[in-house]
């Protein structure tokens, strides 16, 4: 691996280290809630429901099932999404 690859994968794992969003980092009163199958490619929140990747920014398409992003309250079926992961 030459530097500049090396430069790239570790910068890489620092976005996919900080971008990661857990329930820790969920906003404090509960006012934000996941949303399955509104993500934009590469906008997810973090990993994927089946497993296919635990990092945020690593959707490969648009509205996928199993990528979630958070939402506020109440907005998510309005926006087309579910608040329920897809059944495995």
């Amino acid at each position: 691996m030459n530097k500049r690859q090396a430069l790239i994968a570790a910068a890489l794992a620092t976005v996919c280290a900080a971008g990661t969003a857990s329930a820790a980092d969920m906003p404090k009163g509960g006012d934000k809630e996941k949303c399955y199958g509104i993500a934009k490619a590469g906008q997810n929140d973090c990993a994927a429901a089946n497993g296919a990747h635990s990092c945020a920014g690593q959707a490969k398409e648009d509205n996928a099932a199993t990528e979630w992003k958070f939402v506020a309250k109440g907005t998510c079926e309005k926006a087309g999404g579910k608040t329920m992961p897809p059944a495995k």
